[in-house]
């Protein structure tokens, strides 16, 4: 997730309907000294937000979203983020 005044994530290694591919985010993720594992996508992207400094809620989300500058929001949400 972004807060106000950080950079915002790029994600450009996207597959069906626009979600960013688990090899992309495994590599994200050991590019921040994390260890993926066997872990699964959404639990590597919320230890990624976690390790960011931002809120760890991918995937929580009842249809509603008030972190609109996250770099996870398409996936997260859907095609209708």
């Amino acid at each position: 997730m972004v807060i106000a005044g950080q950079a915002r994530l790029t994600l450009s290694n996207r597959g069906k309907e626009g979600a960013v591919k688990t090899a992309e985010i495994r590599e994200r993720a050991k590019s921040l000294g994390l260890q993926p594992g066997r872990m699964r996508k959404a639990d590597l992207i919320r230890a990624i937000q976690r390790a960011e400094g931002h809120f760890d809620c991918f995937g929580t989300a009842s249809g509603f979203c008030d972190q609109q500058d996250c770099a996870w929001r398409k996936d997260c949400l859907g095609k209708d983020a």
